[in-house]
């Protein structure tokens, strides 16, 4: 008997600390959105580029967060067909992008623009391609973010549906996020926009903190 509460206890607190970090990596991403400058010319980068090495790392840190929660996540929502471990791969597929689009253009590309500040006329025929091509590697990278987001949250989504385990509200959420998502990319809305990829990451920062609240509150029967 004692043992049998021991693990209960065990799954508890696993379950409460994915939870939390599913709140704190959404807390992180909205953090992050927030402060995201936007991009422009060579110049501007160099002069933001503080500002943009800074929240950029915010998201690189908040991505092992979210993805601890995920597993936790993933866990709680174990079916017979094992259909939440599928959608926690694609969501680490998705994530991993995210993680070198922010390496990328975050990081990257503000330091070796900043090499070469006080000669940008001198070296702009070569430092515009380049920048140019860091954007070129970013956009698909942020396409396979935002797909295997969508394709992770649709199952999860799906999975609470059809279970008891947490309020149906929240898989409700997530398909009413992957509708309009589908809609946006139907009608031409840009994703790739400051604009259009903040209201995309607050959505969904929104249905990960729901889902971490509710794992945060949940209990092993």
């Amino acid at each position: 008997m004692t043992f049998k509460i021991n693990i209960k206890s065990m799954k508890h607190q696993f379950y409460k600390s994915t939870g939390i970090s599913l709140i704190t990596g959404s807390i992180l991403i909205i953090i992050t959105m927030v402060l995201h400058p936007s991009g422009g010319s060579i110049e501007k980068i160099i002069s933001i580029s503080n500002s943009i090495t800074i929240t950029h790392s915010l998201a690189i840190l908040s991505l092992p967060v979210i993805l601890f929660g995920f597993y936790g996540l993933t866990n709680k929502l174990l079916n017979p067909w094992r259909t939440s471990i599928l959608a926690f791969i694609i969501m680490v597929f998705g994530l991993i992008a995210a993680m070198f689009a922010a390496l990328v253009n975050g990081l990257t590309l503000p330091y070796f623009l900043g090499q070469y500040a006080d000669k940008i006329s001198q070296n702009s025929s070569v430092l515009k391609p380049i920048m140019a091509y860091s954007f070129a590697i970013n956009k698909p990278l942020d396409y396979i973010f935002i797909v295997g987001c969508c394709l992770a949250i649709m199952l999860y989504s799906w999975i609470i549906i059809r279970s008891h385990k947490f309020p149906k509200w929240i898989g409700y959420f997530g398909v009413l996020l992957i509708f309009l998502s589908i809609i946006g990319a139907i009608t031409g809305f840009v994703f790739m926009s400051l604009i259009g990829f903040r209201v995309f990451v607050f959505s969904l920062a929104g249905w990960i903190l729901s889902s971490g609240l509710s794992l945060t509150l949940s209990k092993e029967h």
